[in-house]
């Protein structure tokens, strides 16, 4: 009987765990930034502001991460935005 109990109350606090981590597990870790805004002011002094933005955009997206300014600072983002590479070879990231 006793057995019995503690299966059961195994599987049931692995099945809550498995719903915990497949809903919201790190979705509700990762932080929401606001990509066009931040994308917007960083590229605005670019000489091709719409082509800035979208590669920032898709960078935002990839990393959660837009560096301070209109220009540099890109390691303060991580490796994720500073090795991020076109098919060329290129720094993707502005």
């Amino acid at each position: 009987m006793a057995p019995r109990v503690f299966l059961m109350l195994g599987m049931l606090l692995l099945v809550c765990l498995v719903k915990v981590v497949v809903r919201g597990g790190n979705r509700r870790l990762m932080q929401n930034i606001d990509c066009g805004g931040l994308c917007k002011s960083r590229c605005s002094a670019h000489s091709r502001p719409n082509v800035c933005t979208r590669a920032c955009g898709t960078c935002c997206v990839r990393c959660k991460c837009v560096p301070p300014g209109t220009s540099g600072n890109r390691e303060l983002c991580g490796t994720c935005y500073t090795g991020m590479t076109t098919h060329g070879n290129k720094t993707k990231c502005p």
